[in-house]
């Protein structure tokens, strides 16, 4: 297992392409958060604002560059051909994926944390000036505070589940173009349905079982109540839409021939 590993983090850390994503996570994070916490305004008291969210926005774009990573980490292989190669010097497959799925989850807790911290310090510097202050009903930003604490450590766990998910995928189709139009359909077409559907139940519905939006309810700390599932159950639905894809990603590396 940890000869495994090993294979599978120099084969991460040396190819350019995977460190320029990863700071791509971290950059366009960090990027779209401060766009949108300097572009936010708050005017009167309970203006129903969001501000941890607001500051975390940028997570709906790094979970993009996210997926890609990790369909890369199995799609280069298989497209040329070195899934062969990794499979002869590490014949217990499982070892394989697990491998691969601890080398994945430690980089992008270290990319989402990054991500997810420098967000929230931005936020806390530039929102007080644009209204977000105790006067109009908001304190600032401090992981002190318990749903800011759960927004900021809900969010590096949804970049890491994003992750596994985009892996498990790529374990089944084994097709780098395939799997992150599948994963992209898989977060964004829940939502846009959500909204094309009238009935309020059914939206409510495909809420709660969307992986983004469930997995993002876990970034609120305003009108908690008000959400279609609450903050750790949507993480905990984007869990189980990751533990699905392993599994079945998994299974498949197992059955099939290379």
């Amino acid at each position: 297992m940890k000869f495994a590993g090993r294979a599978e983090w120099t084969k991460l850390r040396t190819d350019a392409s995977n460190t320029w994503l990863t700071l791509g996570v971290i950059a366009l994070t960090l990027a779209v958060g401060a766009a949108v916490a300097m572009t936010s305004r708050c005017d009167a008291t309970g203006c129903g604002g969001d501000p941890a969210r607001l500051s975390l926005t940028g997570v709906l774009v790094g979970q993009v560059v996210v997926a890609i990573v990790a369909v890369l980490m199995v799609g280069n292989e298989y497209s040329t051909g070195m899934m062969h190669t990794t499979l002869t010097a590490v014949p217990r497959r499982l070892t394989v994926l697990f491998s691969k799925s601890a080398v994945l989850t430690a980089v992008m807790l270290v990319a989402g944390t990054v991500s997810v911290l420098g967000s929230l310090l931005i936020g806390g510097l530039v929102q007080p000036g644009r209204g977000f202050t105790e006067e109009h009903g908001f304190s600032a930003l401090s992981l002190a505070d318990g749903a800011t604490l759960r927004a900021a450590v809900g969010s590096v766990l949804y970049l890491v589940l994003i992750g596994l998910l985009s892996l498990g995928i790529a374990l089944v189709v084994r097709n780098s173009a395939t799997a992150i139009g599948i994963v992209l359909a898989l977060l964004f077409v829940f939502p846009i349905l959500a909204q094309v559907v009238a009935d309020p139940d059914w939206q409510r519905h495909l809420q709660q079982i969307s992986p983004m939006t469930a997995g993002l309810a876990v970034q609120t700390t305003v009108n908690v109540d008000d959400l279609p599932i609450g903050p750790w159950q949507g993480l905990g639905v984007l869990a189980l839409w990751a533990v699905g894809a392993m599994t079945a990603g998994g299974w498949l590396l197992r059955a099939r021939d290379a």
